[in-house]
């Protein structure tokens, strides 16, 4: 095709000089690769010849007041008889117009395949109306696949400058200081950064310039024939190839999280963050790796049955905001059900916001603990075999007690309640090989099963930086079993004039439980009966005792077990 110049064509097109004239900017914005260039035509002129996609004509005069039509043909095309489309226009007197072009002309290939069409805005600038210390951006959503969007920016302003701008749409000129931002394209319905894109005016140079900012290009180039990838690109008023706005790195967070709801109904669990699935089938006991989480913005965290496709019948949600480098760990905790537990502690989210994946110091080992059981009272725990003492105070349910350093050994951490041990488990920090990681040891499952639905029984367990099943501790000692007596739980402990003994016998047989005293003393011994093997819980009454700790001994055949309880 022969070459020649804008204002030429219009004014070989309408025969003389106009008396009436305005002024028109064209910009080629379909990302369709039959469309990579173009031939554009006034009526039966040739006004662009081969206009490639991302390029911008300068501003030029255009006849007013005459109706004429633009053709838009291949840009192999010989006249415009080729044309893919038409439009026709009568521009005003004096008006400033940009036209972008935007959109699909394949008919397969591309999803959406939104068509194609010229979008034209009446109030175009040519230089800010500021003056020369700003700069006047005329915002255009022209991204086929891009949901609606707001853009934010994050680095002068910190608030939303433009909102819910559809595809198709100009949002109007943002008349802003000529200095450098920083803007997210954000998800109008979830608030999801989509990208991030520094906007670099003064180090441009672009004080009293007027631009057209465009979204350009796809979200999914798969899903739309390998096509150009999604971006912000700026169009000048001279025209010419338009400028890539570099991108910004988008602020996250760093999140684990853990499941410890020991509700048989949420053994397992899908997570959902937004509309999207982040963990399939999530186990009971165990934890995600650390991800990265977009930060700054709201989301929101759904737990949903395994089988779920979607969030409308979660069972829970939670919207949250995170902080830009900050780290999280979440544990889902508490009951589902609508009967069979007791106590019902709420289903929740616990968020700790201080989380850390490695130790301060290395060859320490930081451990977070958390209070995850349902049934269980408020503990102290104490560390028994350094000996380092008490080492966590009064923890209640669904509490964090923030992070203990500690050198890399193996340790006995005691349950303790009003003074006396539950049980002990061993910590061996050493054998794990774990100094230089930062760990959550969680109090999991129930203290009386038989009251919960049967769940698992009560533990300490430990979520690892890496994720994966949580790694139980073993029990030490504080719960004296023998191989003819196992499982023992006393509920509620602390008690009041009565307490519940759980256990399991391995033989059928004569079976006495007593009460003994801080010293060993039987202060009170009942006599069960006969009773069977397997699963048994029984009763004991403590009415006339007085307040403090004591000790059930339980005999059963040659089998003796023992467990602590407090008499309140």
């Amino acid at each position: 095709m022969k070459n020649i110049t804008l204002a030429a064509a219009f004014f070989l097109w309408a025969g003389f000089a106009p008396a009436q004239t305005a002024r028109v900017q064209v910009i080629h914005n379909s990302a369709d690769l039959a469309a990579g260039t173009v031939d554009v035509y006034l009526n039966s002129t040739l006004l662009i010849d081969d206009f490639a996609f991302r390029t911008a004509s300068p501003f030029i005069d255009a006849p007013a007041g005459i109706p004429f039509t633009v053709g838009i043909a291949p840009g192999n095309s010989m006249s415009v008889s080729d044309a893919i489309y038409t439009e026709q226009f009568t521009l005003a007197n004096g008006e400033t117009y940009v036209i972008v072009a935007d959109g699909i002309v394949s008919p397969s290939g591309y999803m959406p395949a939104t068509p194609f069409s010229l979008e034209v805005y009446s109030m175009g600038r040519e230089a800010a109306v500021g003056g020369a210390a700003t700069t006047d951006v005329l915002v255009h959503h022209g991204s086929t696949d891009a949901p609606t969007v707001d853009i934010y920016e994050s680095a002068v302003v910190n608030t939303t400058i433009v909102d819910n701008a559809s595809y198709g749409a100009f949002a109007g000129y943002l008349e802003l200081p000529t200095v450098d931002f920083t803007l997210q394209v954000r998800d109008q319905f979830n608030s999801t950064i989509v990208a991030a894109y520094q906007a670099p005016l003064a180090t441009l140079n672009l004080g009293g310039a007027a631009l057209v900012a465009l979204a350009s290009g796809f979200l999914n180039p798969a899903m739309n024939s390998g096509g150009a990838a999604f971006g912000i690109y700026v169009a000048l008023t001279s025209g010419g190839p338009l400028v890539a706005l570099p991108a910004a790195a988008i602020p996250t967070a760093r999140v684990q999280v853990i499941h410890n709801s020991a509700d048989l109904a949420a053994a397992q669990v899908d997570v959902w963050l937004n509309n999207t699935l982040l963990l399939d089938n999530f186990a009971f006991r165990t934890a995600s790796p650390f991800v990265d989480a977009q930060a700054g913005v709201p989301f929101d965290v759904s737990i949903a049955l395994p089988t779920s496709t979607d969030t409308v019948a979660a069972l829970a949600r939670y919207t949250y905001t995170l902080g830009e480098g900050e780290t999280y760990i979440l544990v889902a905790n508490g009951i589902v059900s609508g009967s069979g537990y007791s106590p019902v502690q709420p289903f929740n989210i616990y968020v700790y916001s201080g989380a850390r994946e490695t130790s301060n110091v290395a060859g320490n080992v930081d451990v977070l603990v958390f209070h995850g059981s349902t049934d269980a009272p408020v503990v102290d725990v104490v560390e028994t075999s350094v000996p380092a003492g008490p080492i966590v105070n009064g923890l209640s349910y669904g509490s964090f007690d923030g992070y203990l350093e500690l050198p890399e050994n193996n340790y006995t951490l005691s349950i303790e309640t009003m003074g006396t041990t539950v049980v002990s488990y061993q910590a061996p920090l050493a054998s794990l090989g774990l100094a230089g990681n930062a760990i959550t040891v969680l109090a999991s499952g129930f203290l009386d099963p038989m009251m919960n639905s049967n769940g698992s029984s009560f533990g300490l367990w430990v979520a690892l930086p890496a994720g994966g099943p949580l790694v139980e501790l073993p029990v030490a000692t504080g719960v004296r079993e023998s191989e003819a007596i196992t499982g023992l739980r006393a509920y509620p402990n602390p008690a009041s004039d009565e307490v519940w003994l759980g256990m399991e016998l391995r033989n059928e047989g004569r079976t006495s439980v007593a009460v003994q005293d801080a010293i060993g003393r039987d202060v009170r011994v009942m006599d069960m009966g006969k009773l069977s093997s397997g699963v048994q819980r029984v009763l004991i009454d403590l009415t006339g005792l007085a307040s403090g700790p004591y000790r059930l001994r339980i005999q059963n055949g040659d089998g003796i077990a023992t467990t602590p309880i407090i008499k309140q």
